[in-house]
């Protein structure tokens, strides 16, 4: 399997990706379709095999209340398999890979809302632990992994994601 980033020749197989890895739904589909049209991606992979894109994971831009400058939190996903490729690594390869490259390049944290047992693995945490809330109202699914000592120390608020995110579901 080789992870690489993703380039616009690989649009059509990663909408197709998410479209069957979420049961058929578009809805992640077009939130990375419009954070790429938007060029807000920060970091965007895909895991290829045999040629196929099989995976590919987004991580975008998200902000906190009040917080500005002072702390550069990153939204990950969606993260999406091909359903016959799926409980085979290529997930947690893609996640780990983009953690690694959003830790090289800065960010203090990153933000997720997903299934809080899957993630536990990776080092997420609850984000209210940490007095982050989010847009949508949720908590045990809202999770945060810091990415370095004290990244998280004196932020606390409501972490906001692209508009692409509120205009998918729309």
């Amino acid at each position: 399997m080789e992870i690489r980033p993703f380039t616009a020749s690989d649009a059509a197989a990663v909408f197709e990706v998410h479209r069957r890895a979420f049961d058929g739904r578009t809805d992640e589909s077009r939130i990375v379709q419009r954070v790429h049209d938007a060029d807000e991606a920060v970091v965007s992979l895909v895991a290829v095999v045999d040629g196929r894109v099989v995976g590919h994971v987004l991580f975008s831009p998200t902000t906190v209340d009040g917080h500005g400058e002072h702390v550069e939190l990153v939204g990950l996903g969606p993260v999406g398999v091909l359903p016959e490729h799926q409980n085979a690594g290529v997930g947690s390869s893609l996640i780990r890979r983009g953690l690694a490259i959003c830790r090289a390049a800065g960010a203090d944290a990153v933000v997720l809302l997903g299934d809080p047992g899957y993630y536990a693995r990776f080092g997420f945490e609850r984000a209210s632990d940490y007095g982050l809330g989010n847009e949508f109202g949720a908590d045990e699914a809202f999770v945060v992994r810091p990415l370095h000592d004290g990244a998280l120390d004196g932020v606390d608020g409501v972490v906001t994601f692209r508009p692409a995110f509120r205009e998918a579901t729309e």
